[in-house]
């Protein structure tokens, strides 16, 4: 396969499909995954797909990303909104992010509509529920120049 992605999920992802459906869904994270392999396959991406409740752990599958992948896709949850460490882990590793949530964070309360990650994205997708993390793979293929990836 051509590139790596990346793709990180925060804490709590873990119960999607069980925590508030009416905010994220019934999808649950392995739906998620599931999707994420199949569109990274047409996109000619290899797909390694995490998630942790741990801020640290988090941070150091960024930084190990500098030389094991091509991109990442994260959904930082609760550590988007409150994590500098997470931020600058993401500066450091100088490769295209593309920040996802499922909900739409600027409908909702006023500390969530703060994103640290924004800052070190190359883009954002949310509210969009699961459908966001294909969008990001798309973006990072067309990004990246692979086959199955648009160029516009």
């Amino acid at each position: 396969m051509g590139k790596s992605i990346l793709i990180i999920n925060g804490p709590n992802l873990n119960m999607l499909g069980t925590r508030q459906p009416e905010v994220y869904g019934s999808d649950t994270l392995a739906d998620i995954e599931a999707a994420c392999v199949a569109r990274g396959k047409a996109l000619d991406l290899t797909i390694d797909f995490r998630q942790t409740n741990d801020e640290g752990e988090m941070v150091d599958w960024i930084q190990a990303a500098r030389t094991d992948h091509d991109g990442i896709v994260i959904n930082a949850a609760a550590y988007t909104h409150t994590s500098v460490a997470v931020l600058d882990a993401l500066l450091a590793v100088e490769m295209p992010v593309i920040e996802v949530h499922l909900s739409n964070i600027h409908q909702r309360d006023e500390f969530r509509q703060h994103s640290y990650v924004a800052k070190a994205a190359t883009g954002m997708i949310c509210g969009l529920g699961a459908q966001g993390y294909s969008l990001a793979l798309e973006a990072l293929a067309s990004r990246l120049g692979t086959n199955g990836g648009s160029t516009a």
